[in-house]
């Protein structure tokens, strides 16, 4: 069959991110004997048209839609993606009457809600490099797939989603060819990085999170010499800049441990970074293999320094380890950058400045700390029960693919929001989510690339911020 692939996302901040599982669907789908067209709408200027017009011209049998985000996640400055969805889906109709299946972390989190929104055929919710196929097997032979593994729909107003656990896991590292599915140069201006995953799952219980929906609440691991394997591919084809997109790298720490490993014993030249660290596996023998293996850039997910907080978001560790990972960053070289999100059940104005005490005390000046306010509020996650125990939340679930954000009530949201500006005003290398969305910063990551600069850019966060300032503007 003809298989059309398109790639929603547009949003390009913090930087443009590759669309990896759509690559990933669209090799998998070639292997499988399907000819496929990937349409990347990051960078097109009028996405409809562009839509369209390759309807028209590669008639496909089916279309496959990949969506990211469903927002931007940014209380004071929200962006719903959702509403282009639905103007994506009326420009395929006027041209096909294909079957149009949704897939993509976003369907993770509310597949019943973006599938009554969008009106399609069905969406894939488990491993897609493995179901998709079998779906378009199905479609090929005009057979029934709403009781396919890994797979939602809504048959007759009645949504379903079933389990996934059957579609099997591939151990190998998949290696798609970015370069035939992308415009890769207008990435690399955008100091964009290629992603990577060593692994699926999180066996983490965040109250906020949506991953053990997306992904399972069990590793299933790839195997390391596959990982190493990939790096030296992409190297080879002048993707330098690798990041591992795991939602958590260094869980199991022995599976870090042994991709650190594969890495440090093959010859490449790629500059490696990850920006989802736990501090509660971290420690001397783990930095040290990702200094071996080529790691130049590291981020730390706290959300806080605060044993309240820590605890109310069901973290997994303490304050101690967050101190300890502190000490372990400081007597390596790797540049960290560290993640805190303020407004958690039990956040108080006392843990909100214990927090900031510890980053102001602990985070060293070539570092950075990005700082965000507000939790986005997710249906069937454990953050929903406390907001609608605490009256936060009245909205049924259905009703909540429009962003809802959940502060403590104990914490006033003016305070808190002059409270980090504070902060900021006075330490060049605190930045906040709204400075992770200005305008300047698609215009700094090419001046940058020009300059031959290398990701990541927040390295440099206390001179841009300092250089700015002397301009008149700030970030």
């Amino acid at each position: 069959m003809k298989i059309l692939l398109i790639s929603t996302n547009r949003t390009a901040f913090p930087m443009p991110l590759m669309p990896i599982g759509a690559c990933i669907i669209a090799h998998s789908s070639e292997l499988a004997g399907h000819t496929v067209h990937l349409l990347d709408l990051m960078f097109t200027q009028d996405p409809i048209v562009d839509i369209k017009s390759v309807v028209t011209r590669f008639n496909p049998d089916v279309v496959g839609l990949s969506i990211r985000n469903i927002d931007n996640v940014d209380m004071q400055d929200t962006t719903f993606f959702l509403d282009d969805l639905q103007s994506i889906v009326t420009a395929i109709r006027s041209g096909s009457s294909a079957p149009i299946i949704l897939g993509g972390a976003a369907l993770g989190g509310m597949p019943e809600q973006i599938l009554r929104l969008a009106a399609v055929t069905c969406a894939v919710v488990g491993d897609g490099e493995m179901v998709f196929p079998q779906l378009l097997e199905r479609l090929a032979r005009d057979e029934r797939f709403c009781d396919m593994p890994g797979v939602a729909c809504i048959e007759n107003g009645v949504f379903h989603r079933n389990s996934s656990a059957a579609t099997g896991f591939s151990t190998t590292c998949t290696m798609p060819d970015y370069h035939r599915w992308l415009n890769i140069p207008a990435y690399l201006s955008q100091m964009a990085t290629v992603p990577i995953q060593t692994k699926t799952g999180c066996q983490f219980h965040c109250v906020y999170c949506t991953y053990p929906k997306i992904e399972g609440s069990s590793c299933r691991l790839k195997e390391p010499g596959s990982i190493a394997d990939a790096v030296v591919r992409f190297t080879a084809m002048g993707l330098r800049d690798i990041e591992f997109v795991d939602s958590v790298f260094n869980a199991p720490l022995e599976h870090a441990m042994e991709v650190c490993a594969a890495l440090a014993r093959i010859k490449h030249t790629a500059r490696l970074q990850c920006m989802d660290l736990n501090p509660r596996d971290f420690d001397d023998a783990l930095v040290t293999s990702m200094e071996r293996a080529g790691f130049t850039g590291m981020g730390i997910t706290l959300e806080s320094a605060s044993d309240a907080v820590l605890q109310g978001l069901r973290k997994g560790f303490t304050s101690r380890e967050v101190h300890h990972a502190a000490a372990v960053v400081r007597r390596h070289r790797i540049p960290c950058a560290w993640m805190f999100l303020f407004g958690g059940p039990g956040e108080t104005p006392e843990t909100v400045r214990e927090t900031l005490q510890f980053a102001k005390n602990n985070i060293r000046p070539k570092d950075v700390a990005f700082f965000n306010v507000g939790i986005r509020i997710y249906p069937g996650t454990e953050l929903e029960s406390i907001a609608r125990a605490e009256g936060i939340l009245v909205r049924p679930a259905e009703e909540m693919l429009a962003p809802l954000y959940y502060i403590s009530p104990k914490v006033d949201a003016e305070w808190l929001h002059q409270e980090l500006k504070n902060q900021m005003n006075s330490t060049m290398n605190f930045i906040s989510m709204a400075s992770i969305g200005h305008p300047l910063l698609p215009t700094m990551y090419r001046i940058s690339h020009t300059l031959g600069l290398r990701p990541p850019l927040w390295r440099h966060t206390g001179i841009i911020r300092r250089g700015l300032r002397l301009a008149g503007m700030d970030v």
